[in-house]
């Protein structure tokens, strides 16, 4: 049994950890084409797969939404007929939840060693 502050925080570190490996979603707002915001459950955009991001991008917007939304929201999202921008604000807040922005990749670090021949 955890006894110090370290340990508690540790510990509730642990388990929120794991709290997260049995549910990914994470709650985004979802505005439909009448004004009316819900709450709906995402993926965080890094556990996006590389077909929802070709979907996004062709502009499959129904087979996108299928693939990153909690299979219980797709009707509500259905129901809300969203816009692009509203589709697009969704997509935005989906992958800061998961901290990182949609096109702000870091990128691989450069080498420590020098590339070029002597």
């Amino acid at each position: 049994m955890p006894t110090t502050k370290k340990e508690l925080d540790a510990a509730a570190a642990q388990e929120a950890e794991a709290e997260q490996d049995h549910n990914p979603y994470v709650t985004v707002p979802l505005a439909g084409y009448d004004g009316v915001t819900k709450d709906v459950r995402a993926l965080p955009g890094t556990k996006w797969r590389a077909s929802a991001f070709r979907a996004l991008n062709s502009g499959d917007m129904d087979a996108f939404m299928e693939l990153v939304l909690h299979e219980d929201d797709y009707d509500l999202y259905l129901d809300l007929d969203p816009d692009m921008d509203a589709i697009g604000r969704f997509a935005e807040a989906a992958s800061r939840a998961g901290g990182e922005e949609l096109g702000k990749s870091s990128g691989r670090s450069p080498s420590s060693r020098s590339t070029r021949r002597r």
